[in-house]
């Protein structure tokens, strides 16, 4: 857990470890003294996080997703984050560790709050496995044709 806490916290902005606590005794999940608990932010965030071992693995019904302001964070986080895991459609992806994540742009938003853009907005995400923001501007923008 320390060195997934660590990575995240040093990859994303205004984030930080509160405390990582180890616990005492022999546990199903590790010996004595190995970290199981820690609480962090992320993004602003505050999460708090317990180790449970090989008994309670990760699975996609918990994931985080990350908006970003531009394209030059989405690809840092996407191949940071993405680094030693595996990368899915729509943002998504899941890092060596076995979280989930979905790196997404802030200007999704925006672009998908409109009736009129939305569906083409969509078309071009759902075509995507990284984000691209002039992808997605240029689906928005373009003139089309029912």
């Amino acid at each position: 857990m320390v060195r997934a806490v660590t990575t995240y916290t040093s990859l994303i902005p205004d984030s930080a470890i509160e405390w990582m606590s180890p616990i005492g005794a022999d546990t199903p999940s590790g010996p004595a003294g190995s970290v199981k608990l820690a609480a962090f932010t992320l993004g602003g965030q505050r999460y708090m996080a317990i180790e449970a071992g090989p008994l309670d693995p990760f699975n996609r019904s918990f994931a985080i997703m990350v908006e970003c302001d531009d394209q030059a964070e989405i690809d840092h986080l996407w191949a940071a984050l993405g680094d030693g895991g595996k990368y899915s459609q729509c943002g998504w992806l899941t890092d060596r560790w076995g979280l989930s994540w979905q790196i997404i742009p802030k200007r999704l938003g925006v672009l998908m709050s409109d009736p009129e853009k939305a569906p083409h907005v969509t078309k071009a995400m759902l075509k995507m496995k990284k984000f691209d923001i002039a992808a997605l501007d240029d689906a928005a923008l373009l003139p089309h044709i029912s």
